[in-house]
């Protein structure tokens, strides 16, 4: 539930900020931002659904799967490929936020 729930969120959030990116710096109606704030608000309620004890720690994971999420938006939507120093730090990221939301957590933690 974890994984989807990052990886939904990750669209959500995107798409949500892209909107007002269309809006401000593609030239688009303002009217896109509606369907951004309601993809924003699904972002927010799907951060809800991971697993975690405690939100900081459930969005600084997130942090590393919304890195990984964006450069794929980058190739996919943007038609930018991304390069090796971005697959470089994503794999850096995800392996940060594995850490943070897997990690052994005990009394001393």
């Amino acid at each position: 539930m974890t994984a989807f729930a990052y990886i939904a969120a990750a669209i959500a959030e995107i798409a949500g900020c892209f909107a007002f990116w269309a809006w401000l710096r593609l030239d688009k109606s303002i009217w896109w931002t509606l369907p951004g704030l309601a993809s924003l608000a699904l972002f927010a309620w799907l951060l809800t659904l991971v697993d975690a004890d405690h939100a900081g720690r459930a969005y600084a994971a997130y942090g590393g799967v919304y890195i990984g999420a964006a450069l794929l938006w980058l190739w996919a939507v943007e038609g930018a490929r991304p390069d090796r120093w971005d697959l470089i730090g994503a794999a850096f990221c995800l392996g940060g936020a594995a850490i943070i939301l897997f990690g052994p957590r005990g009394a001393a933690a």
